[in-house]
């Protein structure tokens, strides 16, 4: 470990002296691309000089002994037990700091929520989640783009798909998806029974035509009428575009757009981004003992979480984690859960190194 914070401590050296450089500061894609590396080792760099300075405490205080002093004694032995506590209080940190980082998690994501089991009642709660996400974003400061939707007969939507902007949203984001379980009395039951319904979530980090690379001979692309809800035509003009990926049978569409370009624009995105997130799961199946550490496959037919109304509790089966705060969460205060999510996921990356270091 020594090593290689040795190693960043003096890539951070070799950093700002460039960072310094006139002919850096005036090539602006130069010194953002060092700045954000800077950024990213500064957090194991400024925990190392802790441990550092823990360390030279402890070697200060067994020199500080051997002058005699019963007083200097005391202090040295005091010194020494809080430089210990702090150093082994660094030793954590850096456990986690050091771990490989996912290379996602920087980018915007694109998310796909679509009414599941459930009918009327699954496609009114695929708008509630939608309503929580946008709520967490706009606590976090991010944006919000719908993308495509379909409405539901009864409120809510069949699917939706929707863009969020913003810092590290896939780092906080990522494990969302999955199938999400509602029970609850629906507003369409007239007899007050309990029902239970699923929507699914699908979070896919943004892809830019660097990150995958689609031949324009592989994709079909079709042009139709905007439609609202019941499938009544809303533009008279085929402004709305559906893009498949022959090869993978994926498809995208997009009618939020007056524009047919504009819709083709956001189409592509999002086929990128799903056949970006498809390639990534094949990597991920191929790793099979790697992804049964992970927090779930993010796959839609894995049920990974329970939002129960009429106890106010929401339970992530997952990592068991379970709060009554139902009705603070779909305001989009999820913070707690996805800082737990974020946890579990660090201790079971933890836990692989070690076996990886002790086998």
């Amino acid at each position: 470990m020594k090593k290689r914070l040795n190693a960043i401590a003096e890539r951070v050296g070799v950093l700002d002296g460039e960072l310094g450089k006139d002919d850096v500061a005036e090539n602006l894609e130069r010194f953002t691309k060092l700045s954000k590396e800077r950024a990213d080792l500064e957090g194991p760099n400024s925990v190392y000089k802790e441990y550092l300075a823990a360390e030279k405490t402890i070697q200060d205080s067994y020199e500080m002994e051997e002058l005699g002093d019963a007083d200097l004694l005391e202090l040295a032995k005091e010194e020494r037990k809080e430089a210990q506590a702090k150093m082994e209080e660094c030793e954590e940190k850096l456990k986690l700091l050091l771990l490989p980082k996912d290379p996602n998690d920087d980018k915007n994501i694109i998310v796909e929520i679509r009414g599941a089991v459930g009918g009327d009642e699954a496609n009114i709660f695929a708008g509630d989640l939608l309503r929580m996400y946008g709520k967490y974003a706009e606590k976090q400061g991010w944006k919000i783009q719908l993308l495509d939707a379909s409405l539901g007969a009864s409120g809510g939507y069949s699917s939706v798909s929707f863009m969020i902007k913003g810092e590290s949203v896939y780092s906080k984001l990522k494990f969302e998806s999955g199938a999400h379980r509602v029970q609850r009395v629906p507003k369409t039951e007239a007899s007050g029974r309990i029902h239970t319904s699923t929507a699914t979530v699908l979070v896919m980090p943004e892809a830019k035509e660097v990150d995958v690379q689609i031949n324009p001979n592989d994709l079909k692309i079709d042009t139709y009428h905007s439609q609202g809800a019941g499938g009544q035509n809303v533009n008279k003009t085929e402004s709305a575009v559906r893009i498949t990926h022959i090869p993978t049978g994926i498809v995208a569409a997009c009618q939020t757009e007056k524009a047919q370009l504009q819709n083709k624009e956001i189409a592509m995105q999002m086929i990128r981004a799903k056949v970006f997130a498809f390639f990534q799961e094949q990597e991920d199946k191929k790793r099979a003992d790697e992804r049964k550490l992970k927090v779930g496959t993010g796959e839609r037919s894995e049920k990974i979480r329970t939002y129960n109304y009429p106890q106010n509790r929401v339970t992530d089966h997952r990592i068991g984690y379970t709060v009554n705060q139902l009705d603070r969460i779909m305001e989009g205060e999820l913070d707690g859960l996805i800082e737990a999510l974020i946890h579990y996921d660090q201790e079971q990356q933890l836990l692989k190194e070690t076996v990886e270091a002790n086998a």
